[in-house]
């Protein structure tokens, strides 16, 4: 069985280094995210400053890549199964190194290594092409057997939505994960409680999230997804976990970090006025300073 390398022990003291270090990278994501958003005036913003927290604690903490080597054969994986996220791997993505931050003035145009939902042939650091939801946990469980198989310690984190959960492949693909002890795998569950239709619990009500991965024979924790520090300590209980793969269940809010958003009733997809954008930041940059 492929086991995932420990974590080494932290420190009271480097552990609070840590938090405010990856606070700033968060931060600076959310930063990316507005501004590629301004780019096309309009976009999935909600979601990215929602999961860059996540996706900070992630990229900054926790995946062991390359950025000038996306294709290193010892790599984690990290699999964006939400397509429409892909403006918050984007902008994680720079903040790694892996494109270069310059790069996300070209968001959405034509041509560009950007596009508005994710491509994993056109952006590097990007694994799969999300879109269709219900598809990256079963990605996530092939690409973890194959690992197995070629002795490889690498890990796979599937990063899905509230969403995905209506889906049943989810689900079918969690059931095979658990069956196999996949221990190399991380899901992931990005419960904004939101999608494309409405309120997710009047779409179909997947509540008690944490007990459903449980009885599917996943070893879970829940946490506050905008919570850096709860973040930390949740991935490094999950990385010495052994014996069955992990799920992070992570409770967001739309438009984290930015009053005016996380304020909007209609957030799934974000149409921002011109002028609105720097007050995005402005409110930004002054629930940091507090």
């Amino acid at each position: 069985m492929t086991t995932a390398p420990a974590a080494p022990p932290r420190t009271v003291e480097d552990r609070a280094e840590r938090v405010a270090r990856l606070e700033a990278s968060a931060h600076r994501i959310r930063h990316h995210a507005l501004d590629m958003g301004e780019v096309q005036g309009q976009g999935y913003v909600g979601q990215a400053l929602g999961v860059a927290d996540v996706l900070a604690v992630v990229y900054g903490d926790q995946l062991r890549f390359r950025p000038d080597e996306p294709e290193w054969p010892e790599r984690d994986r990290f699999l964006l199964s939400i397509g429409h996220y892909a403006i918050a791997l984007y902008a994680a993505l720079a903040e790694a190194g892996t494109i270069p931050v310059a790069e996300l003035d070209t968001y959405g145009s034509d041509d560009s290594r950007l596009p508005m939902s994710g491509m994993a042939s056109y952006t590097p650091g990007m694994e799969i092409s999300g879109g269709s939801l219900g598809h990256g946990l079963g990605v996530a469980t092939g690409m973890a057997l194959g690992l197995r198989l070629q002795g490889s310690s690498a890990r796979v984190i599937n990063l899905l939505s509230d969403g995905e959960l209506d889906e049943g492949s989810t689900w079918e693909a969690a059931l095979a994960c658990a069956h196999h002890g996949l221990d190399n795998v991380t899901a992931i569950v990005d419960v904004n409680a939101l999608q494309a239709d409405g309120p997710t619990a009047g779409v179909l009500r997947t509540e008690p999230v944490t007990d459903k991965w449980r009885a599917f024979g996943w070893h879970a924790v829940r946490v506050d997804g905008n919570d850096v520090g709860a973040l930390v300590d949740a991935f490094d209980e999950l990385r010495t976990h052994r014996g069955r793969p992990s799920v992070l269940v992570c409770d967001t809010r739309v438009g984290s970090g930015v009053r005016m958003f996380e304020e909007r009733e209609k957030a799934h997809f974000l149409r921002v006025a011109e002028d609105e954008w720097q007050q995005a930041r402005d409110q930004l940059d002054e629930r940091t300073a507090r």
